[in-house]
């Protein structure tokens, strides 16, 4: 399961990401559900997401805010990719066109060298991803 770190926007990121994938979110917890005495929860923090989980097939992408007072994250590092196998060449088109919309393609879908269509891009959150549909 993929757990993505986001500076304050994991919601709308996700949001996108259920856009294109479908489905419903299994869980979103915000900070201020945690809030207590022991784990005081800044103003300015409460609305931001703790914990927010989307099935994707057998499995599911993970995601939350790092509070500002952990820093941020840098959106421009070389983060793991996060790798999507599509069930046809259309899904993988379909998957690859809107996740990468607003982003920057690095690769666009095509032929590999090693058999498979296959695509790689970095979503308009910073995120890498590649989608591939291996034909054999």
């Amino acid at each position: 399961n993929p757990h993505i770190n986001f500076n304050g926007n994991a919601e709308e990121a996700f949001t996108f990401y259920k856009s294109v994938f479908g489905g419903d979110f299994s869980t979103i917890t915000r900070f201020k559900d945690l809030a207590s005495a022991d784990f005081p929860v800044p103003e300015n923090e409460a609305q931001k997401i703790m914990y927010i989980a989307l099935p994707i097939g057998p499995t599911a992408l993970i995601g939350n805010d790092i509070p500002e007072a952990m820093g941020k994250v840098s959106e421009s590092e070389n983060r793991s990719k996060i790798a999507v196998r599509a069930e046809s060449k259309e899904d993988a088109e379909r998957i690859f066109t809107g996740l990468s919309e607003g982003g920057a393609v690095e690769m666009p879908m095509a032929e590999s060298p090693w058999g498979s269509y296959f695509g790689m891009f970095r979503d308009k959150y910073g995120i890498e991803w590649t989608i591939e549909f291996p034909k054999a």
